[in-house]
């Protein structure tokens, strides 16, 4: 394991009595097998999947169909392991969680190699472009990765194409691989129909796709900063509000929560719109910060902070999930505490059911939280 010119990991392995080389990819940061074997069509399922529980990664040098059916194979494997009974919601959540990672851990050492960005095993499909989209730099001249990896790529490129319709815009909205996309509803009916007092400058803080600027837009609102850390999603968002022909009303800022102060005094709006992450525990790989902020970390930030960027007369919407709470792995009492400490109090609170397939699926291990799940708007002074 050692780091080529670009500063990427690179991933050794042995092939026609040679080593070989090349650049390591991994979107979760993790670091490439040490130990790599060859696979091909003969390779039996039993046989990979042992390889695979002890580290190894398995290049294949076959038919890339056969490689899925080889990972899915796997994946059988994996997923027929005993699950303990949990003794409470909280444990099952844990418990699931570190399912989720051993799966994930086990399932991606199924190694696929790139030239050019391209796969060259027979009947694979043409990748280049999704490879492309997902990599925002230079594609190396030979690169490996996970197969499971690959076929995020793929996924994100096919629903980017399609995007996803949005009834508050009566237009789709296009998510880049690595940004979350979203698939989920009620939030946004949430934003679309709570009370609007004609704010003339309102903040989306951690925009994402930009979805939430533009239904403020749609809405009445003439400006609109919408912040973002990620530089994905600065892009995408960027994107979408350019495609909607929105650019005129909404900036598109770099900013970890608030957009940049002047040296004189902060930037405030009329509203101020926040949906955090809604699960206070840790992200293992990049789009997962959508879903979990450890120890609530971006939710206290925006909380402690918006008082100073609100004008004397505007309001903060705050959207939280009652998941956390259902999980036990936060309080009510924590979230009015940290509301009030901020010198905020809640005006009113608007609630949504979930419509969302998980919500009814009682083969989740989570279903008894989900199934009661409350998706909120908080409108906060």
């Amino acid at each position: 394991m050692t780091e080529n010119l670009t500063n990427h990991l690179s991933i050794t392995w042995q092939e026609k009595n040679t080593t070989q080389q090349a650049t390591w990819q991994s979107e979760a940061k993790a670091a490439p097998p040490k130990n790599v074997v060859l696979a091909d069509d003969t390779t039996k399922a039993d046989a990979a999947y042992k390889l695979a529980c002890e580290g190894t990664g398995l290049l294949y040098r076959g038919d890339f169909q056969n490689a899925k059916q080889l990972l899915q194979a796997i994946t059988r494997r994996v997923d027929r392991k005993t699950i303990k009974p949990a003794a409470n919601l909280t444990e099952a959540f844990h418990q699931h969680r570190a399912r989720r990672i051993g799966r994930a851990s086990i399932t991606n050492k199924i190694l696929i190699e790139l030239q050019h960005g391209s796969c060259n095993l027979k009947r694979a499909p043409d990748v280049k472009e999704a490879v492309t989209e997902a990599i925002s730099e230079k594609i190396p001249t030979r690169l490996v990765l996970s197969l499971r990896e690959l076929l995020g790529m793929i996924g994100a490129h096919e629903w980017r194409k399609k995007g996803i319709f949005i009834d508050a815009l009566q237009a789709n909205i296009h998510a880049h691989y690595g940004i979350y996309s979203p698939v989920r509803g009620e939030y946004l009916e949430l934003i679309n129909n709570a009370p609007l007092n004609n704010p003339k400058i309102a903040f989306d803080i951690g925009t994402g796709t930009g979805v939430i600027a533009a239904i403020l837009v749609n809405r009445g609102v003439r400006k609109v900063i919408a912040t973002d850390s990620n530089v994905r999603a600065l892009q995408c968002a960027l994107e979408n509000i350019e495609r909607l022909g929105l650019k005129p009303y909404i900036e598109i800022v770099e900013a970890d929560l608030f957009p940049p102060d002047s040296k004189t005094k902060a930037q405030k709006a009329d509203l101020i719109v926040c949906n955090p992450p809604w699960l206070p525990a840790k992200a293992n790989a990049p789009i997962e910060h959508a879903i979990y902020d450890p120890n609530s970390m971006m939710l206290r930030g925006f909380l402690a902070d918006v008082k100073a960027h609100l004008n004397e007369t505007g309001e903060a919407w705050l959207i939280l999930s009652d998941l956390a709470e259902n999980l036990g792995l936060r309080s009510n009492d924590e979230l009015m505490k940290w509301i009030s400490d901020a010198g905020l109090k809640v005006i009113e609170k608007l609630d949504i059911a979930p419509k969302h397939a998980k919500a009814s699926d009682q083969s989740d291990p989570l279903y008894l939280a989900r199934a009661k799940e409350i998706t909120s708007l908080y409108r906060l002074k």
